[in-house]
């Protein structure tokens, strides 16, 4: 059970954290809304679907986000109090480092939870969904975004042109350029066009036209006039079958025993390694993180005009532990040695981290009889 005390700076931690948590959210969401705005846009797909694939998202950096913001919320916190000299009056009537350190510790223990929890469910999960609605949204041509006017690259070399389109979508002054036949370009021109769906996807209709082939080879021409023609626009090289997903996408339970036909593919087995290491170290970074703030302003002596040096100090170290995790999984795909040390840093860091916490000197009470002078 928590003091009154406790209970106060947790709820005000809790209260920063949430805030700090709700401004990194935003700022990384409007990074990725603009990618995801040209995806959908391109593709034509309706705004329900661009809210549901900027909310998936969310998952894929909130494990990031939360350690970085919890961090902010204690060194914002706790200097504040500081400066309002709260500190220092629970620092003279004997709560020591530790006794002020505990809510901190108990909101990081809960982040560290989130972000486990984040890691072997929720965030791979939604990275898979994410993927898959990227390359649904890609290759499904059935709702595709035609430009009038201009030659719109809807594949690897495969252009339309078209001159209008009416209200009911039918396409007119229709010119398709197909290379992706090597040595044989075809080119298709029609009066006419709609797209419609297929099984293998979208496809257009071409209505009283004519289609030339070139044999670049042979240096023939093969022309062909029709009433009606289709032609398939679905890419045959960006599918999502023709793709390993990637060490992100994979459940815990593929990283724990990798699929057996993988065996053959000694960097993909590297890499899931490596992500399965990542997943089940990042949460003591949170724990880690807190305790470096926690060390630097909680320490030594306290100072009402606040602690400018110990905050950037604190700032610093963080950064350095979260850039030397990321460095240690990039690290750990190549070489497997570097895996025990996911593991080990943080713990590195909890040692000295709260034997400087342990060690942190209590403010000096004044006398009562100087205070009366």
């Amino acid at each position: 059970m928590m003091t009154r005390l406790e209970r106060y700076l947790f709820r005000n931690l809790l209260v920063a954290t949430l805030y700090s948590t709700a401004g990194l959210t935003v700022t990384i969401w409007l990074t990725q809304s603009l990618r995801l705005i040209e995806i959908v846009v391109e593709a034509g797909a309706p705004l329900r679907l661009f809210l549901w694939l900027l909310l998936l998202t969310v998952p894929t950096f909130l494990g990031i986000v939360l350690p970085i913001a919890l961090v902010g919320a204690v060194l914002f916190t706790y200097n504040r109090l500081t400066m309002d000299s709260e500190l220092v009056v629970m620092r003279a009537a004997g709560v020591g480092p530790f006794r002020l350190a505990r809510p901190a510790l108990v909101l990081a223990a809960g982040v560290m939870g989130i972000v486990f929890l984040l890691n072997v469910w929720l965030t791979p999960a939604a990275h898979r969904e994410l993927v898959r609605l990227e390359y649904a949204v890609k290759n499904d041509y059935s709702q595709l975004f035609l430009r009038e006017g201009v030659f719109n690259d809807v594949g690897e070399k495969l252009s339309v042109y078209l001159r209008s389109r009416d209200q009911d979508g039918n396409l007119h002054g229709v010119l398709i350029h197909d290379a992706r036949v090597a040595g044989k370009p075809v080119t298709i021109m029609g009066e006419n066009a709609v797209m419609v769906p297929g099984e293998a996807g979208a496809r257009f209709v071409v209505f009283n036209g004519n289609r030339q082939e070139m044999d670049q080879i042979k240096g023939r021409l093969s022309e062909l006039y029709f009433e009606r023609y289709a032609i398939d626009i679905k890419l045959r090289t960006d599918t999502r079958g023709d793709r390993w997903p990637d060490a992100r996408e994979r459940s815990m339970a593929e990283l724990l025993d990798p699929p057996a036909d993988l065996a053959q593919y000694d960097r993909i087995v590297r890499q899931m390694r490596a992500e399965l290491h990542h997943r089940l170290s990042s949460p003591l970074f949170s724990l880690a993180f807190v305790l470096v703030a926690l060390a630097s302003l909680l320490s030594g002596e306290f100072n009402r005009r606040g602690q400018a040096s110990r905050v950037t100090l604190a700032i610093l170290a963080v950064v350095v532990l979260q850039a030397a995790s990321l460095g240690l999984t990039s690290l750990s795909t190549r070489m497997g040695n570097f895996i025990p040390l996911m593991y080990l840093l943080p713990l590195l860091v909890l040692l000295p981290a709260g034997w400087v916490l342990a060690g942190g000197r209590r403010l000096p009470r004044r006398p009562a009889a100087a205070a009366a002078g």
